[in-house]
């Protein structure tokens, strides 16, 4: 995750059995180059030591206001100052309570009533489902949010006290993607983005079709980017085996005929359409509802295609796109020629920017290069992974919407 490459990261712990997984959220924080400056309070230190914490996270840990080790003595505002982003999790009723309330008679506390403003704070609950759905507990967190902190989802499920419910904290690889988040300018806030992603499949018979190689990579890619640069998602995918990017709303369909209705159900209020996925030309004229066999004589069926709907068209030639309403961005897999079979799609297609690859080289791949395409020139991203061409691709989106 380049987000947290270099970030310094504070990482506050309060009293919750949910301590034992900050430890695997150091882990993955150091690991993607994040520094991290662990600071718990004296309810945490009953479930987890300050000397774990300090073994995963390489540094002292704080514990306490008093602390003698800054030589201003003014712990709070050093941690707050030096940090990137405040994460406390698990983050307690107590805690929210104090937050709400303005109250600071704790180094964790003050530290969060000294943050600069503008600072992200984000929030992690955990706690029992009834603690959590207790009017006073909800409006804590409201409160919070309020006055700035970014309260996170919470999990589902058997909890340390034996019951089932809401209230669990998230795990690990959920919290990292959110912190990886808030470090991501908002370009897209307030923006509705649309996505295609994958290939298609189209049926021949009930075991055998026409596909790609797609890994839907880059779309999914594209998708994490956009939510973290403050877009509502959505992401229709074409079969593929990729987790849903977290904050995403994620479609799964087969053909292109299903993409395409897919695409038009959820286009109300779009202002960005996003055409990553590798679609289908052609399906066969005719569906088998029995399996082809061969006859043991050698002959070979004869097949008939018909031309698939033109998904980016159809949308970059609708009326929002025309009045300017919708921003329409094309993909464009090709085996040569890239930048003139890329530009004259893009004047086919009608549509702003048309983004170009070689695409057998860089399906399932982890990396690639994008060729960017508009009525002014093209332009290169560089090699790099999927992930930064993702952040990179939405940074050139929005400095190119009207």
């Amino acid at each position: 995750m380049q987000e947290l490459q270099s970030k310094h990261i504070v990482l506050g712990l309060t009293g919750g059995v949910a301590c034992y997984k900050v430890a695997q959220l150091c882990r993955l924080l150091t690991k993607a180059g994040a520094t991290v400056q662990v600071v718990m309070t004296e309810a945490a230190q009953q479930f987890i030591t300050p000397v774990t914490m300090q073994a995963l996270s390489g540094r002292p840990v704080f514990t306490s206001q008093w602390d003698a080790r800054p030589e201003n003595n003014m712990a709070h505002i050093n941690l707050s100052r030096a940090a990137d982003a405040i994460v406390i999790a698990p983050c307690s009723a107590d805690f929210a309570a104090k937050l709400a309330q303005g109250r600071a008679d704790e180094l964790l506390s003050l530290l969060c009533l000294a943050r600069p403003h503008g600072k992200p704070l984000l929030l992690a609950p955990a706690m029992n489902r009834e603690m959590w759905a207790h009017p006073a507990t909800q409006r804590n967190f409201a409160q919070a949010a309020a006055d700035g902190a970014q309260v996170l989802d919470v999990g589902q499920g058997e909890q340390a006290c034996g019951e089932c419910g809401d209230g669990r904290m998230l795990e690990p690889e959920e919290l990292i993607q959110d912190i990886a988040a808030s470090l991501v300018p908002k370009r897209l806030a307030g923006h509705k983005v649309l996505i295609t992603a994958g290939p298609t499949f189209e049926a021949l018979d009930p075991v055998r079709g026409l596909t790609n190689h797609s890994s839907g990579k880059m779309g999914f890619a594209i998708a994490a980017a956009a939510r973290a640069a403050g877009a509502q998602v959505t992401l229709v995918a074409g079969p593929v085996h990729l987790p849903t990017p977290r904050g995403v709303q994620r479609i799964n369909v087969q053909s292109a005929r299903d993409m395409l209705a897919a695409v038009q159900s959820a286009l109300e209020d779009v202002s960005i359409f996003i055409a990553a996925a590798a679609v289908a030309d052609w399906r066969p004229a005719d569906f088998s509802a029995k399996k082809i066999k061969k006859d043991g004589s050698g002959a070979v069926p004869s097949l008939a295609f018909v031309e698939n709907p033109d998904i980016l068209a159809t949308v970059a030639n609708s009326d929002r796109a025309q009045q300017g309403q919708l921003y329409c961005v094309g993909f464009a897999a090709e085996s040569d020629n890239l930048l003139a079979h890329a530009s004259a799609k893009r004047v086919r297609k009608n549509v702003p920017l048309l983004v170009g690859n070689i695409g057998p080289a860089t399906f399932g791949q982890d990396d690639n290069t994008l060729l960017l395409i508009d009525a002014h020139g093209s332009s290169a991203l560089p090699r790099a992974s999927k992930a930064q061409l993702g952040h990179a691709l939405i940074a050139e989106i929005a400095r190119r919407l009207p």
